[in-house]
């Protein structure tokens, strides 16, 4: 496979194979993404800006080269990120290339991958979207280390799920194989708090403030003893971490225990600070502190543990957490003072006084929790 810039003479070319992908999507079930969309004239400004690519694959040794597929790789800000909803980016200083329009021949499997691959050795920092029911490309981000980070809008209001990635060069590449084969899968059947995508969003806040291999690994398993319960997690995290005889292939005794003491530390009902600089920081890099998230988190796990409470009995629990753990005086506690979170939390905060505000969301969650659950 080879790639090269698009000229004015494959627009005809790359047209198929956006007609191609979107007929794909139609048999998925994703009925709404790329309706109108991209037009001629997106394919001809992506030309003259120099941003569209061709994907080839050579027919033998001196065969001619055949296009299998096409993407869109655009540097610099752009317009529709500017605001991001239940959620927030998590760098939003460094420049970053978004990829866009990726396409593929019939019968070419595999275009995403390669797209990928290329953008990651071009760029130190990408986003993309997707809409929501474009599912095969979740799993593709999911695999390529993308991270979730929420909500952005289209100029016609349309709503798409947006990813952020980040190269971590200062990680050993065994160390990531490592991870990514043997970590991250056994949280795919915990709750939905310390799923996969939680991992990697504290992964990418962590290695925001510390750039290093041990801060990779705290990250990658601080929540890995939730399999022994949420209420020790923290300790068995640090049980787990210290008997991983896989870290001393990276790690000394020292960095090790550094490592688990940052686990056992990062838990959110902590009455006293971390014991080193990574702790804290892998602390506040665990708070997934987006208002409507939370809110979302406490009435789910409300609904799956407490069936018996009625609407107002789960209402009455909600408010109590809330205010137990986020409103003034609660128990969680911001460790830096520079906190990425002090913002978000002041924004929920805000939330929980507004009862006028906070009921109808509630309602909402509550009304899809009952209508998810009904018996078909």
């Amino acid at each position: 496979m080879t790639i090269r810039k698009s000229t004015i003479e494959d627009i005809d070319l790359i047209l198929r194979m956006y007609d191609h992908s979107r007929s794909v999507m139609r048999a998925d079930g994703n009925m709404t993404q790329w309706v109108g969309y991209p037009t001629r004239k997106d394919v001809e400004e992506d030309i003259a800006q120099e941003v569209s690519y061709i994907i080839e694959e050579s027919e033998g040794e001196h065969g001619s080269a055949q296009a299998c597929g096409t993407f869109a790789m655009v540097p610099g800000v752009e317009p529709t990120y500017g605001y991001i909803d239940h959620g927030r980016w998590i760098d939003e200083q460094t420049p970053y290339t978004t990829l866009h329009r990726m396409a593929a021949m019939p019968g070419v499997h595999g275009i995403a991958d390669i797209a990928f691959r290329y953008a990651k050795e071009q760029c130190d920092h990408l986003r993309v979207d997707t809409h929501h029911d474009n599912r095969p490309m979740h799993h593709i981000l999911e695999k390529e280390g993308f991270v979730y980070c929420g909500i952005i809008y289209m100029p016609d209001g349309a709503p798409r799920d947006a990813y952020e990635w980040w190269r971590y060069d200062s990680v050993p590449a065994d160390l990531k194989e490592y991870v990514e084969k043997e970590i991250l899968p056994r949280h795919e059947k915990y709750d939905a708090a310390h799923r996969p995508d939680h991992i990697r969003r504290v992964i990418a806040r962590t290695m925001m403030q510390q750039h290093t291999p041990m801060a990779y690994a705290a990250a990658s398993m601080h929540d890995i003893g939730i399999c022994e319960g949420r209420e020790v997690h923290h300790l068995a995290s640090g049980r787990i971490i210290r008997a991983d005889k896989n870290l001393r292939r990276w790690f000394t005794e020292e960095e090790i225990e550094t490592i688990a003491q940052a686990a056992e530390d990062h838990r959110a009902s902590a009455t006293t600070a971390p014991r080193s600089l990574l702790g804290c920081i892998l602390s506040e890099a665990d708070r997934d502190i987006e208002p409507e998230t939370i809110v979302r988190r406490t009435v789910e796990y409300g609904f799956s543990h407490y069936p018996e409470l009625d609407r107002e009995g789960h209402w009455q629990r909600t408010l109590d957490h809330l205010h137990e753990k986020y409103a003034e005086g609660g128990y969680i506690k911001l460790w830096m003072d520079d906190s990425p979170n002090a913002e978000p939390l002041a924004d929920l905060r805000a939330l929980i006084r507004d009862e006028a505000r906070l009921r109808p969301l509630f309602d909402t969650l509550f009304d899809t929790l009952c209508n998810n659950n009904r018996p078909q």
